[in-house]
Order: structure tokens, then sequence, then C-alpha cells
């Protein structure tokens, strides 16, 4: 039998002035929460392969990633490894090898001269033959262009470029606008791009947008292909989401022409200042600004989006995205231009077994189990969440692999639970459940294993509609 998973807890209403939240499906984590809200294929092997004819004695390594903003196609890849001078200081070394082109998905293989150890800077740019296909829906917008629709492709001006770092004992780098961000920030550090310094700047910025840790390193998924996608996690879209926000921005602000323009604003903020714009002063990018437009961005493509996990999984982003938005516009003043270093309580999960009640631990004295209405909060949904199981019931380790899916159970009475969704995907960990008529309605979970086991039920949870 497979251990259930019994801890719940409540998280906190928003609320929201973009899209308001009704899809009925599957988007879910393995302790179940209870939440209410609103609302590469392979490269171009011609251009790879006809390039880096290295010696067969000479050791190479190679380094791997994609070019996404969304995909950039035939963009130029070049790669340096990062040495310490004399006093410790990290810089790039001299270019020892020609440019490599992005495949048809984004995709690059590089191969750097020397063994397998140290960092490498890997930097992308942008020429005539470069495009980058829009991942703004309905399209994407440049000054004295037209319009270009979702999924086509647009050019580029030349000094668009992306950076990323590479740890050369994984050969991996990607490049975004949120990598890019991260060199930035890493160069104000007094080693340079030591990795230590690149470590730090890749978590900070993703406190910045309240990305798990480690997300930056994840394959960024094709905005424009996820209907072809079945693996895709929301960690994944989430960090995708991010950076496509940054080209959002032009269509909604003249003050941009192009996303080189807002790419730009952001890398001189950081450069200068180690920081970013928290709520904007009227001149530059703010982080408000790109947070809420990747919520709305996250809810206009899951009118674009027919396969229903992937909506439901939309759906967690633009969750996530407007809880960070209410954050931001709750924490700082908005005169505060900085952002405070990350918390560690930050994208921490309750501990199973432990139900925690957000609401509840804010008004300790109220004497209810559920948290208050808030403004703008549909008052027919749930979001639910939860925590895949690690152990069965006999102790004995339960894989990942093992778990077949989930099946949430609900109805109007704790002992009457006659309504039931499944989840055929193990890595799916939330769900909203919309359109639900008046009354107090309650929630459970299962998992279920591949050999056909249902573990038993896990603590019921309830909310009011």
């Amino acid at each position: 039998m497979i251990r259930p998973n019994s801890s719940i807890i409540w998280c906190e209403t928003v609320a929201y002035c973009g899209k308001k939240l009704s899809k009925h499906g599957l988007l879910i984590s393995s302790t179940l929460v209870l939440l209410s809200g609103c609302g590469m294929e392979s490269a171009s092997e011609s251009s790879n392969a006809a390039v880096q004819n290295q010696s067969s004695a000479e050791p190479t390594v190679e380094i791997a990633g994609a070019a996404m903003k969304g995909v950039i196609r035939q963009g130029l890849v070049t790669a340096t490894r990062l040495i310490a001078d004399v006093d410790g200081y990290y810089v790039p070394q001299r270019l020892a090898a020609k440019p490599v082109l992005t495949g048809e998905d984004g995709s690059y293989e590089f191969k750097l001269r020397g063994k397998a150890d140290g960092w490498a800077l890997v930097e992308l740019g942008a020429d005539s033959g470069t495009r980058m296909i829009c991942d703004v829906v309905p399209s994407c917008q440049r000054a004295g262009f037209a319009p270009v629709a979702f999924g086509e492709p647009m050019g580029l001006d030349s000094s668009f470029s992306l950076r990323g770092a590479a740890d050369l004992t994984l050969g991996n780098a990607n490049l975004t606008p949120l990598t890019h961000l991260a060199i930035t920030l890493a160069e104000r550090s007094s080693s340079g791009l030591s990795p230590e310094a690149l470590a730090s700047a890749y978590a900070r910025v993703e406190s910045w947008f309240d990305l798990a840790n480690g997300a930056m390193l994840l394959a960024p998924p094709d905005l424009t292909r996820l209907d072809s996608m079945v693996d895709v996690t929301a960690d994944a879209l989430q960090v995708a989401i991010a950076n496509a926000a940054f080209l959002a921005l032009v269509n909604d602000d003249a003050r941009w022409n192009s996303i080189s323009d807002v790419i730009t604003d952001v890398t001189s903020q950081v450069s200068n200042t180690g920081q970013l714009s928290v709520l904007g002063d009227g001149t530059n990018v703010a982080l408000s600004d790109i947070v809420a437009a990747a919520a709305l961005l996250a809810s206009d493509l899951q009118g674009a989006i027919e396969q229903s996990v992937i909506v439901q999984k939309l759906v967690v982003v633009e969750y996530r995205y407007v809880q960070r938005f209410k954050s931001i516009a709750d924490v700082y003043e908005e005169n505060d231009t900085s952002i405070p270093e990350t918390s560690d309580t930050e994208n921490t999960a309750p501990t199973p077994e432990e139900p925690v009640d957000t609401e509840q631990e804010e008004t300790a004295d109220t004497g209810t189990d559920e948290p208050a209405s808030t403004d703008g909060v549909p008052a027919n949904a749930a979001l639910l969440g939860w925590t895949a199981p690690l152990t069965r019931e006999n102790g004995e380790s339960l894989a990942m692999s093992e778990i077949a899916g989930f099946e949430v159970v609900y109805g109007l009475s704790s002992t009457t639970l006659d309504q039931s969704l499944a989840i055929g995907d193990s890595s799916v960990d939330e769900l909203l459940v919309d359109e639900l008529a008046e009354g107090t309605w309650y929630f459970a979970i299962r998992t279920l294993d591949t050999d056909g086991n249902r573990s038993k039920l896990s603590d019921v949870v309830s909310k009011q509609i």
C-alpha cells in the first residue's frame, strides 16, 4: 500500500485586477493544499558540425543549451572559459573558437578546448539572419514594424544579446533574459565572474521572480508548442513565461520600442545598483511590470492551448505570479526601489503531517478553519496542491517512477466525497476546481501506483463557497 499524504494547508487568497481563473481541471504538488485565487529538438547539425575542428589529441568539453526568448533561430553563440587572474578576479579568456548557430528549436552545441572543469561565459548575438519566434499572445510588436502573430518568426536588431554561464562539469547553459540579468549581477562581485558569484547571482534572480531554486537551469519550453509536450513542469513554464514577459512589455508600453530596449534598461539598473526597481519610477522597467505581464501572459496562453493538463499548469503559473505581484504591492513602499535579500522561508513547502492554516495564523483567534474571502477572488473555485509521498504504508521507499497519478475526491459532506478527478501524471502537483455550488466543499487526495495500488485518503480540507 502507498502511504497517504495527509498534510493540508490553506494559502492566502488573492485580489487581482487581471483575468480571473475559470478553468476546471488538473494542476497539482504531494501534501494536499487548499488554495483560493483569482484571477529542442536537435540543434542545427549543419552549422554546429562545420565549426570547431579540434586536434584529435587535445581534450574538449561540450556545452549545450538553448537560446529562448522565445525560440531564437540562427543566433550566433560563442563561449569562453572564465579564468582567475593573479588577484583572483575571474575574466573571460580570449575567444578560442568560431561561433556556432542555434538551430530551429533554439538549441546549440559548442565544443571548448580544454578539460571539463571550471566555468565558461556563453554569449549570443544576432545578425540579419537571426529570427525569434513570437511567444506573446496574440502578437508581438516592434516600433516601425507590423505586428507578428504568436508562433511566427520576427527579426531582431543587431544590438540584441543574451548571456549565460556554464559549469563545465555539467556542460549546460541556457541563454535567456533571466540568465542575462544574472551575469550582469555577478559582474559586480569583487571576484568577477567567479563560480561563487555566478551561483549567488542565479539564486538572487530566481528570488526576484519567486522561482524555485535551480529553476533557471531547467530546459525552457517553447511556449508556442505546448500542445505537443507531455512532461513540461509548472516550474519550467514559470521560467519561460517570465522570459516571455520581457517582450510582452513592448506591446503594452510606448517607452519600449523593442525587447533590446527592455533588456538594456533592466541590465543597466542591475549593473549600476545591483538591484531592480520594484514598483517603478515612471522611467525604468520595474519588477512589478514584468511580474504583472507574466501573470497576464499565463492567463492569455490558457486560451491558446488545448491540452488540459498544460492549461491547468498555466493556471498554477498565473496564480504564482498573481501572488508575487500581491507580495510586491503589499511589502514594498512606492518609493522603495531596492529588493531585499531572499528570506530563508521563501518557497518553503509545509512539513508533512503538520497542517498549516495561513489565514488562521494571521488571525489566530478567529476560531474558523477557513480563510476569509478577499475581494476579487472567484467565489466558486478552490485551488488544491500537494507533495508526492516518498514512502509506502509499510515504510518502503516510493520512487516517482512508481507513481501513476493521483485522485482528488470532493463533495458537500466530509463523509460523502462523491465527486472525483483523476490525474494521470505524477509530475502534476496542483489542481484548480471551479464551478462549485454554494456550500461547504470538502476535498481529499489519494496516490495511485503503477501496480494499481491506491493509498488511503489524505486528511480532508474544506472551503466555504
